[in-house]
């Protein structure tokens, strides 16, 4: 496992095309992939959206993570960093971007790097 983290358009999808050869057909979106289909791809973009819809069907997201990453260990994913800035008033942004972090936590234990991507380029976290 591998996790790539960073803000929005800061280039992580095309950092990880370039420093680990995935070709765009290798990369599923969270947006719309169901566990199932994520558990079989090289790369997973957009795994914040994935969460998002999980929290709104109240699942339980740090369960559905355990399982994606036994199921898959050896994927890259792609997440956005949505803890920082403005704490969001409503209270079910509260909980996508809380439910987002411990996430990230869970992947981050299981992952052989963790990479934050910056403005095109990755800085090495773990």
């Amino acid at each position: 496992m591998r996790l790539v983290l960073g803000g929005v358009a800061q280039g992580k999808r095309n950092y990880v095309k370039t420093a680990y050869h995935i070709s765009e057909n290798n990369i599923f979106s969270g947006e719309n992939a169901e566990l199932e289909q994520l558990c079989g791809a090289k790369a997973v973009d957009k795994f914040h959206l994935w969460v998002r819809r999980k929290v709104k069907e109240q699942a339980d997201v740090p369960k559905l993570t355990e399982t994606f990453i036994k199921k898959n260990p050896d994927c890259i994913v792609i997440c956005n960093e949505v803890g920082c800035g403005v704490v969001p008033m409503l209270k079910e942004e509260r909980e996508y971007r809380e439910q987002v972090g411990r996430m990230q936590v869970i992947l981050a234990k299981s992952s052989e790097s963790v990479e934050r991507v910056i403005c095109g380029i990755a800085q090495k976290i773990k």
